[in-house]
């Protein structure tokens, strides 16, 4: 890494910290005690006001309102940025309604030179959406369900949560503990801890009617829940490993609550695990189907003995 590069990294670094010291620096960037304080050094004459605290277990502070320099984009990270507004299009991701000023900001920041290769950009690429005889026009709404927004503004806040869902036309309501929000086939998701029923639990965001925190004096403690999670872990009796094909065949149709867990940076491989019903006739032909649905590029490693028996029993029909 270069000089340069390293020093604005580390800036950013101590920035974000209420206190770090030389020997932290050294271990975050792989470097020598003299290098940390020569790069220490040169940061402070910059003009970012660092406070040196003496002792055994001094170190450095950044005082208050202290704000780091310009930052500065290369071509390649320039174009990085814009790709990745470019690619959000139909996306229908929160806070989109920034999307124009952010990109506006970033031209201003950039040459003329930079410009005109982010305008051919625009012009050679589409993204999953995109109409190619009319590029301009949106093939869905571009802003995501109007309760998105408002669940991140309430779970940035709180966990604990209380929310209310349509369901059959009828509307329910849930107290939950979120674990996760995530997106899959253009569709938002919560992961949540149900406290009344203590069990996992799937809910379209598309379903939501209202949310609000939990009352205080009814929340379970972080830790039950996480007891609770790992005892109904342990209640998994199909795992299954999909290579890319059967992500592939998973993304077209899933029975399941349940998603992939993927087990490289590529998406390209990743693991399930479930609970199946054996002694509910019409979800083990329903799982049947699918593992077949899925095709040869999985490797079982651990199955139910009934759904096993099922699969050879439907193979062998094929193959008589």
């Amino acid at each position: 890494m270069k000089k340069v590069e390293r020093i604005n990294i580390i800036m950013r670094y101590i920035n974000n910290r209420a206190h770090f010291t030389i020997t932290e620096i050294m271990r975050e960037f792989n470097i020598s005690r003299s290098t940390a304080i020569r790069d220490i050094r040169e940061i402070e004459a910059m003009g970012m006001p660092l406070v040196a605290e003496v002792g055994r277990d001094g170190g450095y502070f950044v005082m208050n309102n202290s704000v780091l320099p310009t930052v500065r984009f290369t071509d390649n990270e320039i174009k990085a940025l814009f790709i990745a507004f470019m690619a959000t299009r139909n996306q229908q991701l929160p806070y989109l309604k920034s999307r124009q000023s952010l990109a506006e900001k970033l031209l201003g920041l950039i040459s003329e030179n930079q410009q005109d290769d982010l305008v051919l950009l625009n012009q050679i690429l589409l993204f999953e959406g995109t109409n190619p005889h009319n590029p301009d026009l949106l093939d869905l709404s571009d802003l995501p369900h109007p309760m998105l927004e408002k669940l991140i503004q309430v779970l940035l806040k709180d966990k604990y949560l209380f929310v209310s869902i349509e369901e059959q036309s009828e509307i329910k309501s849930y107290p939950i503990y979120l674990l996760h929000l995530f997106r899959e086939k253009s569709v938002w998701f919560i992961e949540g801890f149900d406290l009344e029923d203590e069990k996992r639990r799937i809910i379209p965001v598309d379903n939501l009617t209202d949310i609000k925190p939990y009352l205080l004096k009814k929340r379970a403690s972080k830790k039950k829940i996480v007891e609770q999670l790992n005892k109904q872990a342990e209640e998994i009796n199909l795992v299954i490993e999909l290579g890319p094909k059967a992500i592939s065949q998973f993304k077209k149709y899933h029975p399941l609550k349940q998603s992939l867990s993927y087990t490289n940076p590529y998406q390209t491989t990743a693991i399930l695990k479930t609970f199946i019903h054996v002694y509910d006739p019409e979800e083990l032909t329903e799982m049947t189907n699918w593992l077949l649905f899925l095709g040869r590029d999985i490797k079982v490693r651990e199955i139910p003995v009934e759904l096993l028996q099922g699969l050879q029993e439907r193979l062998d029909l094929y193959y008589s």
